[in-house]
């Protein structure tokens, strides 16, 4: 290379080196610039809240609306029982004596105790009527719940519109709803349950006979149902009837002496919302013997879940559940000779085709 070349080739590489270093200082001096001038999106705070909790499906030509009370701790270490062969006294507490199983059983859905427990009720729109079925715990069971007011509300309804509250039992996160605080929180409904558990939850020698656990059941009950008792707007039922066209109560004595599922159909489809049929999916689906001691009676409980899971497996209609994860809308299914939960499909179509009563 002659030595013009040579020179030319170095000034070239210098005025190359000279103005690499000028664009890196631009672009430093940009990048502080940026990072002074443009907000930091990613450092917003954290909301920590979920979704307003409401859900709606069509039935035939109801609206169904699942309305979530809160999610609570389910103490499932505790009140989980089992019989067991030769055992004498009864049923044992599950995790006592069949750690094994119980733990498998929540493991097989990526569980452990104590698993979260929705709180749910159903809100019926039969086009004539608005029909709650359960109200949630209202103040009764503390910070956790309390929520069907507000998601009731921001499902676009309002607590004045409702007809008539069915109950399928006294428990407390069933009934506390209908008046937290002692305060009517349905100013124009009829509340309605069966008789029986009426008689039992309401009766002070049965109260001070119980259990030391369900003495405040009782409490709960009686101040939930006193504003509507002192209006005249409850009235009990007797037995399995038709309380209104489309709705017949259904009875399941097993969990309390009245307990009671309400089957909801409309243009050939069925939801059973079946209340406190069960407690914990994970482990009653597949060992449906499995009960709470919260159960009046623990082996009749035991005899109406595998008759309902049999009947609602065969026969395919919807459950709407109490107590299973949030909407609590499915299907019972059978897979490898256990029952399963199947969740409903998550649809946003409310319309109804007018020939077959499918949403479309």
């Amino acid at each position: 290379m002659s030595p013009l070349r040579r020179e030319r080739k170095c000034q070239t590489m210098a005025i190359t080196a000279s103005r690499l270093t000028l664009l890196a200082a631009l672009l430093a001096a940009t990048t502080g610039f940026l990072a002074e001038a443009v907000p930091a999106w990613a450092a917003a705070a954290q909301l920590r809240a979920q979704a307003p909790g409401f859900y709606r499906m069509m039935l035939g030509d109801f609206e169904i609306t699942a309305l979530l009370d809160g999610t609570h701790p389910f103490p499932a270490t505790a009140v989980l029982n089992k019989a067991k062969a030769g055992a004498s006294g009864g049923r044992l507490n599950l995790f006592d004596h069949d750690p094994d199983e119980a733990n498998a059983l929540l493991a097989a859905s990526d569980l452990t105790a104590p698993t979260e427990g929705s709180i749910n009720a159903f809100l019926v729109n039969t086009g004539s009527k608005l029909i709650l079925i359960d109200s949630g715990a209202g103040t009764l069971y503390g910070a956790c719940c309390g929520h069907l007011i507000e998601n009731l509300r921001a499902s676009g309804y309002r607590p004045e519109q409702i007809d008539e509250v069915l109950l399928t039992h006294l428990h407390a996160d069933h009934v506390g709803g209908i008046a937290p605080g002692g305060i009517a929180a349905f100013p124009n409904a009829v509340i309605r349950s069966s008789k029986l558990d009426a008689i039992y939850w309401l009766n002070d020698a049965n109260e001070k006979a119980a259990q030391d656990f369900l003495r405040p059941m009782f409490e709960g009950d009686k101040a939930s149902l006193k504003p509507y008792i002192a209006a005249g707007r409850y009235m009990p039922f007797e037995g399995e009837q038709e309380i209104m066209p489309g709705i017949r109560a259904v009875s399941l004595p097993g969990h309390t002496p009245g307990h009671t599922s309400y089957a909801v159909e409309s243009r050939g489809q069925k939801l059973l919302v079946w209340g406190d049929v069960v407690h914990v999916a994970a482990i009653q689906f597949p060992d449906p013997s499995v009960t709470v001691k919260y159960d009046s009676d623990e082996d009749q409980a035991e005899m109406d879940r595998k008759r309902i899971f049999s009947d609602a497996a065969k026969a395919g209609y919807w459950i709407g559940a109490a107590h299973i994860s949030f909407p609590g809308l499915g299907h019972v299914g059978v897979r490898s000779g256990a029952f399963i939960w199947l969740p409903g499909d998550y649809t946003t179509r409310m319309s109804v085709d007018p020939v077959t009563g499918q949403p479309k």
